[in-house]
């Protein structure tokens, strides 16, 4: 039980930083490093980078009332999850193959520990 509620955790944290990275630091060198744009295409693409963060904040915000809600999140620990995993897996099929392994990996091995754990 601890495992999976730390792994869900790691994965809303996750989503949380991407949020972040996404609403805040766009135009901004740490921003503009992790996601290997120009400043120039970070200042035309930055209303776009921020409504995708506050979508990553409503992820977080979910698993995080999943947890919160303890043996009866269940459901909802699982479909944030997924939801996480599809954002992840499409990500790495359109923008960088990196989302696999930083988004829909810790994603995919939360949603297994979730389903294993009675």
């Amino acid at each position: 039980m601890l495992a999976m509620q730390v792994l869900v955790g790691l994965v809303a944290a996750l989503q949380l930083w991407f949020m972040v990275l996404e609403m805040f630091l766009w135009t901004r060198p740490k921003g503009r490093r992790t996601f290997g744009t120009t400043a120039e295409f970070a200042l035309q693409s930055r209303v776009l980078a921020a409504n995708q963060g506050l979508y990553n904040g409503f992820l977080a915000a979910g698993l995080i009332w999943g947890l919160w809600l303890g043996q009866d999140g269940f459901a909802v620990r699982v479909f944030f999850l997924a939801c996480v995993l599809v954002a992840g897996v499409f990500g790495a099929a359109t923008a960088s193959r990196k989302i696999l392994f930083v988004q829909a990996l810790p994603a995919a091995l939360a949603l297994a520990l979730v389903l294993a754990t009675p």
